[in-house]
C-alpha cells in the first residue's frame, strides 16, 4: 500500500521515511492534502559497471618513471 504523507510531517520524519523507501515503499509526499511528489527506491545498479576499476590492472614502477627523449619528441612535447 502506498503511503501519502504531508510535507510538514514528511520534512519531520524525512530519515525514516528514506529508509521506508529503500525498503521498497513507495510514498507519496503531500502539500495541502494534494499529491504533490513520489519518494521510491531507486533501481538497482545492474550495469555491472564499476567506475575506476580496472580488474586485473597491474602497474609496475615503470609506469611512473619519466618519457624518454625520443617519445616526448614524437608527442611534440619538447
Amino acid at each position: 500500500m502506498t503511503a501519502v504523507i504531508n510535507v510538514h510531517e514528511a520534512k519531520t520524519n524525512l530519515s525514516r521515511l528514506l529508509e521506508r523507501a529503500h525498503a521498497g515503499e513507495e510514498i507519496i509526499l503531500a502539500k495541502a492534502g494534494k499529491p504533490y511528489a513520489r519518494l521510491m527506491p531507486l533501481a538497482p545498479d545492474r550495469s555491472g559497471r564499476h567506475p575506476g576499476r580496472v580488474p586485473d590492472l597491474v602497474v609496475g614502477p615503470e609506469f611512473f618513471e619519466p618519457l624518454p627523449a625520443e617519445e616526448l619528441e614524437a608527442w611534440g612535447t619538447l
